[in-house]
């Protein structure tokens, strides 16, 4: 790490960067979690179809994505969710954390930097990520609630590409420190605005493109590993 201020602030993607999981593993595992195996065949053989539609749509606007995506929450109820999200992270989320993610945010720590999470994953999931990692501050999705249950839509826009950065700008200024003293952890090419802003940029597990990036501007490359 090139930086020893102790105002600065480490920003960190969640899926992918800090875990090897989705937005969509996650959906799965809270849908299906308390279905037989017969239950949970035939609720999959429905769901299938859907998933190359998804796919179609990630490629060309990830942003969109999301937003159609999250509405498979809708009419669910959000305490019995938040309940799941914690199940799933004790019994599947965890086996998919890189240690090497653990050992670099206890690095930050000990120079006093600030850790925040940033991610389009939603709050009931990352809140059992962040308090695993210490977080200091979680940046994600929200799902808009009536009486007891989710709704389906998004109470802001998709925490994905410029908007992270703009979450992130406002964040830094609000806590008095400044972006280019910030570091910024990444292991997607939709997150070039989040690495982008920031003073020390370092890519995670990069694919072909985000690799010939961080070579050509000379980031940091770190390659994590889960244990599963």
């Amino acid at each position: 790490m090139e930086s020893n201020q102790e105002n600065a602030i480490a920003f960190f993607d969640v899926d992918g960067t800090l875990l090897s999981s989705t937005i969509v593993h996650c959906y799965l595992w809270i849908r299906t979690s308390t279905m037989s195996s017969i239950q949970k065949f035939f609720w999959m053989i429905g769901f299938i179809p859907k998933v190359v539609y998804y796919l179609i749509l990630d490629r060309f606007n990830r942003s969109r994505f999301n937003q159609v995506f999250y509405r498979n929450y809708r009419n669910m109820d959000a305490l019995q969710i938040q309940s799941s999200a914690n199940d799933m992270f004790n019994e599947y989320l965890i086996k998919k954390v890189f240690p090497d993610a653990k050992t670099q945010i206890d690095e930050h720590k000990e120079l006093n930097h600030q850790i925040v999470l940033v991610t389009g994953s939603l709050d009931f999931i990352t809140e059992p990520i962040a308090a695993y990692f210490s977080a200091d501050h979680v940046l994600s999705a929200k799902l808009e609630v009536q009486g007891s249950r989710y709704t389906g839509e998004l109470t802001t826009s998709p925490v994905i590409g410029n908007e992270k950065a703009k979450i992130m700008a406002e964040y830094a200024k609000q806590e008095g420190v400044s972006l280019d003293d910030c570091y910024a952890y990444s292991d997607s090419l939709s997150d070039l605005a989040m690495l982008e802003c920031v003073g020390i940029p370092v890519v995670v597990n990069p694919n072909k493109a985000l690799r010939k990036k961080a070579s050509e501007t000379g980031w940091e490359i770190h390659e994590w590993m889960d244990e599963s």
